[in-house]
């Protein structure tokens, strides 16, 4: 790694930089990933600081359950459906600039939702950020790639990356606790916003254009179309399963929909002649098993997210401000844990470390699928916490790197925007897939009350447990060769 002792602004391709437009940061050392990471971070963020506020969001605009959930779902629909071309728009169109131009948009859309006049607005603007935050994440992430292409800056680099990806998720409920309690609901969007603007500020002097194509290839805007139709529509009949009912006309149509647009994208890949997806991608052994589990993951992660503090606030009786501080052993060890994978990976291997973190994060479910009503955080909370951390932390960072190697530059955006998305869908999937247990097991648990939404949750954590143990039976068969360790 290259050693600087303040962060310069130089002009030029940097030697390993593709001739492509934007390959990324000109600034040598680590200082371009601070900006880069600071948009991860409240993209992710942004998924979970609002499940704490959700109560007084509905008291202050008068939103009912059915449409409170829209608070919600539409930043993860806009989000999940329009990842892959998000991605794909990054390597076409310029990353620098598509970063920059998604940062400011997903910033506007936070102020928008600060300051809605009523629901429908905040809605909007909560589907406004989805969209930008689709651009965005792959954008920073294919930047990321590109500048840091060999082995040990690619392991320092996705360390830090998984690190803030998971700690946003973490922190998002503890900072919305804080902040419902001190300055009311508005305030969980407004935060978002200082992040924004210092992103801005340093990716305008640390990450500069490089050499650009002449001739840009085309974007492919029918597989575009369709892709993020299907997807949007799988997510959005996975998202209001559990209300109509699984079996239910609505549910059924929008799934059968999907289906028929996913196929319809897949024919024009095979066709075009610049694919949004090129199917050969999925010949790396490690892309396409790195997605297959980060979907298993991804449900399983926000699943968590959801119902822990609704665990802890309709069950334990804790309110936004104690819920939020009690889930902060969660969010540091994840970030530790996220930093420092690296050196457990060089010691016992990727795949080793692989399986040992989806292992942590199993064991970690399964004891939070034992919680009892009358729990204690220390007796009850604190255990589980620390594994989930650790593991969480850890799988993050190695999926995303299998994800990511052996790509070629010109495809970093569609290999990030990949694993975003499959992290996204899964989530979403998971996430029906869970509520509908914890809702049946509730229903059905004949007893009064918390007791019977301590059961629906207990239920949910179990199920999670299951989504992760196969990704570890999985990862017993994962890539690894020299390549997976120096990329």
């Amino acid at each position: 790694m290259p050693h600087v002792s303040s962060p310069a602004r130089v002009r030029g391709t940097s030697p390993r930089a593709p001739e492509s437009p934007d390959a990324g940061a000109s600034v040598s050392g680590f200082w371009p990933l601070v900006p880069l990471a600071l948009a991860q971070f409240v993209v992710v963020l942004s998924t979970s600081i609002v499940n704490v506020a959700l109560p007084s969001i509905s008291d202050g605009v008068g939103l009912g359950p059915e449409g409170l959930t829209w608070v919600v779902n539409a930043y993860v629909l806009a989000f999940g459906g329009l990842l892959l071309a998000g991605g794909r728009a990054a390597d076409i169109l310029g990353r620098r600039r598509v970063f920059m131009v998604s940062l400011g948009a997903f910033g506007l859309a936070s102020l928008g939702a600060a300051l809605a006049p009523g629901a429908g607005f905040l809605i909007a603007s909560r589907g406004l950020q989805g969209l930008s935050a689709a651009v965005l994440s792959p954008a920073a992430l294919s930047i990321a790639l590109i500048q840091y292409s060999r082995g040990d800056e690619r392991r320092v680099a996705l360390g830090v990356w998984g690190g803030v990806s998971g700690a946003g998720g973490a922190l998002g409920v503890i900072a919305g606790g804080l902040l419902t309690a001190t300055f009311g609901w508005r305030s969980v969007f407004v935060f978002t916003v200082p992040f924004v603007i210092v992103a801005l500020g340093l990716a305008h002097a640390w990450i500069v254009s490089s050499s650009r194509s002449s001739s840009p290839p085309a974007f492919d805007i029918p597989g575009a179309v369709l892709v993020t139709g299907a997807l949007g529509l799988f997510t959005f009949g996975l998202a209001g399963a559990t209300q109509a009912g699984w079996f239910s006309v609505r549910t059924l149509g929008l799934l059968a929909t999907g289906a028929v647009l996913f196929v319809a994208f897949l024919q024009v890949e095979r066709r075009s002649a610049t694919p949004l997806v090129r199917p050969g991608i999925f010949a790396n052994p490690s892309v396409r098993f790195a997605n297959v589990a980060m979907t298993l993951v991804g449900g399983a992660w926000i699943g968590l997210f959801f119902f822990f503090p609704l665990y802890q606030q309709r069950v334990l009786g804790y309110g936004p401000l104690q819920t939020g501080l009690t889930q902060l052993p969660l969010a540091l060890t994840l970030m530790a844990a996220s930093t420092f994978s690296r050196r457990l990976t060089e010691r016992l291997g990727a795949r080793t470390s692989l399986t040992g973190s989806l292992l942590l994060l199993t064991v970690g479910l399964v004891w939070f699928g034992r919680v009892p009503v009358q729990g204690h955080f220390i007796a009850n909370l604190l255990g589980p916490s620390l594994l989930v951390g650790t593991g969480l932390g850890m799988a993050l960072v190695e999926l995303t790197r299998l994800a990511t190697q052996d790509v070629s530059p010109a495809e970093s955006g569609l290999a990030s925007g990949l694993v975003n998305t499959t992290r996204q869908s899964g989530g979403a999937v998971g996430l029906a897939l869970l509520m509908s247990l914890a809702a049946s097991r509730t229903a059905s648990a004949g007893e009064p009350g918390v007791a019977a939404l301590a059961e629906g949750y207990r239920a949910a954590f179990l199920a999670a447990s299951l989504l992760t143990g196969l990704a570890a039976l999985l990862s017993l068969r994962a890539p690894s060769s020299p390549s997976t360790l120096n990329p």
